[in-house]
């Protein structure tokens, strides 16, 4: 023992081999004998001996009040033990000597210096402090070395722990556990590479949301809990050149997918969109493919198996039964684009040859069997919108401090969104692409809780709407977290193969559920706003030919009564939402609207090759309202039977405008525009005032719009008409929206008259 404690800088400050120091509890033969050295504490016991390094020991006095003894409660890393003292004296002596010795070597001398020699001694050391440790008896971090900040005899704060066997920590310690944020590196030795984790900890386990880099290239971003997968996530793996590219992005339970998800097959060129049970395709879930086919219908164990409806490209249709993926075996009917249908039992691959047993119906020839020509009705067999997109949701709810949606107190949400903010802002003060999106004034306005005690006025709502517009548009903040997540999943799921027309209706109720889900949250933090379709007075003091809160014109939403401002999700969050999620919705609108479009288009290019007048005279537009001079850069021009995009080219200018914008009500306010337009170049030409019967308007606004040029007016209407606030529709602006689309139709038809 000798000669294994012996070194050149190490010195004997005292021992106990008078038996003034025992270990309490020990047994009546046991030998146990302390030495204090410079640099570390020695309790040696027969022929073994143990070191205590002086930076990771901890000594404190144990009252004698309570105890009856004179004891020292010794605290490392791995032990805890106490010592008693033969007297008050020798207690006193030990406590200094050991507070002095570690206190010296802590701050890195290599001499004790003995009270009195003219040191200034502090009463004792600090009970936090920085040292390197190597665990010689703990399971878990045998043989592991941690260097860092400790706290009386435990990790916490900032540290780096490294195994033998490569694995390692840096990040932040709680209480001996990694906790808090940090990064993990786990070597894999078949591949030769590493598996790297970072991002949050609780309890010395992976909890919060994080990234996994796999050693096998895949790579998952989301949540955990207890070192698995838990939560919602996305998973990449492979890259596109290698033999299984693919990603899902869902809900993962206890490291498996379960709920709802979206997997993209890359290689196959497939797309599934539905519910999973243990990393299997199982419940309702539909299929695209980049070939253009469609499924919807019931998955098990993997498979389609059970009732499913399969469309091709060509508007060939089976609904029936599935025994397998594009495998059908049981009763169905098979639809053929021309209306023509089997009845029967069908079994075979789509694709390679079906096997049928049926009657066939030519229904053209039968006016009793019309109504199966009807279209199939799509989206019954998918999953329900609400259902979609569920722990992305829950966890906002949970940020907010709610076990399940709406389950919580409204103070303490505000409160985890105040902390949330302060937080963030303090972790990326020095990361300049995340600030530049979330200015620190913003976030420090987002801090301060909006006073919303009280009856909602029309000034409190316009405050709540300014409110959710910086909450949505800033990533740290729970409910723009929520809606960057709520984007990329939109995204994941209808772009590439995604973007398939029959996808339409459900990318539309998609999101309106989200609307519906967010305004939940909006009116769990603000509890006194009405509920959805509810008026909010205007003050009596308003008077009538002012509409107030309105900074601007295009601030005065189509939402706007009379008797005051009404309560609508969409009116709140759509301009929040809409266009970001515009690119992927509108190529579907595209898609789906194809045929028509380019019956439209056709027919467009060829009347805007007529002059003006000509086309006026061909619409039927009343030779009144013909303008008859035009100023063109204060000159007036005479319009001449020659001249071309010349008539009503201010309102033409205002309807292009409807291409550029992404709500319903920035194109209804488009719209609008243009018939202000339209009426004051005809109150120019009359030079007296006068009222639109739609018999003279309607003529006029089909000029406009043929003149206009929209390639995608099919796809503008149908937007606006699916998304469009209900209270709008019989309003001004739901008439001029009427018009629009008459004269969409109207054009399609001119084709053939």
């Amino acid at each position: 023992m000798t000669d294994s404690l012996r070194k050149p800088s190490r010195r004997l400050i005292c021992e106990s081999s008078n038996k003034a120091l025992t270990l309490q509890s020990a047994g009546r033969f046991s030998v146990n004998w302390f030495i204090l050295f410079n640099d570390a504490l020695v309790h040696a016991q027969f022929s073994t001996h143990h070191v205590f390094p002086l930076s990771t020991l901890w000594v404190e006095p144990i009252s004698e009040e309570t105890s009856g003894v004179y004891g020292l409660k010794i605290t490392s890393p791995e032990e805890q033990f106490s010592l008693l003292a033969s007297s008050p004296v020798e207690k006193a002596k030990w406590l200094r000597a050991i507070n002095q010795a570690v206190d010296q070597d802590l701050n890195g001398c290599p001499d004790f210096l003995m009270a009195g020699s003219g040191s200034v001694q502090r009463p004792e050391p600090p009970i936090s402090r920085t040292a390197k440790y190597t665990f010689y008896k703990d399971s878990r971090l045998k043989e592991a070395t941690y260097e860092g900040r400790w706290l009386a005899g435990k990790p916490n704060g900032k540290g780096v722990l490294k195994w033998q066997d490569g694995r390692m920590y840096t990040g932040t310690f709680k209480n001996g556990l990694e906790d808090g944020f940090g990064e993990y590196i786990v070597p894999n030795k078949a591949l030769d590479k590493e598996d790297h984790y970072q991002g949050h900890w609780k309890e010395g386990k992976m909890h919060g949301y994080g990234t996994y880099k796999y050693a096998t290239g895949e790579v998952y971003e989301g949540s955990f809990q207890d070192n698995m997968r838990h939560g919602h996530g996305i998973l990449r793996s492979g890259k596109l050149t290698s033999s299984s590219p693919s990603m899902f992005i869902g809900q993962w339970v206890q490291d498996k997918k379960t709920g709802y998800g979206v997997f993209d097959d890359i290689t196959r060129g497939e797309k599934y969109m539905g519910m999973w049970q243990d990393d299997l395709r199982q419940g309702n879930g539909v299929i695209v493919t980049q070939f253009g086919l469609y499924y919807e219908g019931a998955f098990s164990s993997n498979k389609m198996i059970g009732s499913g409806i399969l469309l091709s490209e060509d508007d060939t249709s089976y609904e029936g039964e599935f025994i397998d993926d594009w495998t059908l075996n049981g009763k169905g009917t098979l639809t053929m684009p021309n209306g023509d249908y089997f009845e029967g039992t069908f079994s075979g691959e789509w694709g390679t040859g079906l096997k049928v047993a049926g009657t066939y119906f030519k229904p053209n020839l039968y006016d009793t069997d019309k109504e199966k020509t009807e279209t199939l009705k799509l989206g019954v067999l998918a999953v329900a919108p609400d259902e979609k997109w569920r722990a992305v949701f829950d966890e906002c709810w949970s940020h907010l401090g709610c076990e399940s949606p709406g389950q919580g107190e409204n103070w303490r949400a505000w409160e985890n969104i105040a902390v949330a903010l302060t937080t963030s802002r303090r972790q990326h003060k020095d990361s300049p692409e995340i600030m530049s999106r979330s200015h620190n004034k913003t976030l420090e306005s987002l801090e301060v809780i909006p006073q919303h005690v009280g009856p909602v006025t029309l000034e409190k709502y316009e405050n709540i709407r300014k409110y959710l517009i910086k909450a949505c548009d800033t990533p740290l903040h729970p409910l723009g977290k929520l809606v960057e997540t709520l984007v990329a999943v939109y995204r994941m799921t209808y772009v590439g193969v995604g973007a398939n027309r029959r996808l339409l209706e459900q990318a539309v109720n998609e999101i309106q559920s989200y609307l519906k889900r967010i305004f939940q949250l909006v009116r769990f933090l603000f509890p006194d706003l009405p509920e959805e379709g509810s008026v909010i007075p205007v003050p009596s003091a308003a008077s009538h030919d002012k509409r107030p809160h309105c900074e601007e014109e295009t601030d005065c939403r189509p939402e706007s009564t009379e008797s005051g401002r009404l309560v609508s999700s969409s009116g709140l969050l759509l301009p929040v939402l809409l266009p970001r999620l515009y690119p992927p919705l509108f190529t579907l609108y595209a898609l789906e609207n194809e045929r028509e479009e380019d019956v439209y288009w056709e027919c467009v290019l060829r009347l805007n090759k007529q002059p003006d007048l000509a086309l006026l005279n061909f619409l039927g537009v009343q030779q009144k309202f013909w303008p008859v001079c035009i100023s063109d850069l204060g000159e007036n021009k005479k319009v001449l039977p020659s001249t071309k995009n010349i008539c009503f080219a201010s309102a033409v200018e205002s309807l292009q405008q409807i291409s550029t914008t992404f709500t319903p009500t920035d194109k209804l306010h488009v719209i609008q525009q243009t018939f202000e337009e339209i009426t004051q170049e005809v109150l120019s030409v009359l030079k007296k005032d006068f009222l639109w019967s739609m018999d003279d308007l309607f003529p006029v606004f089909l000029y406009v719009v043929l003149r206009a040029r929209i390639r995608n007016l099919g796809s503008e209407v149908h937007l606006i008409e699916d998304l469009m606030d209900p209270s709008v529709q019989n309003g001004e602006q739901g008439i001029m929206f009427t018009t629009l689309k008459a004269s969409y139709y109207q054009i399609q038809h001119e084709k053939i008259t």
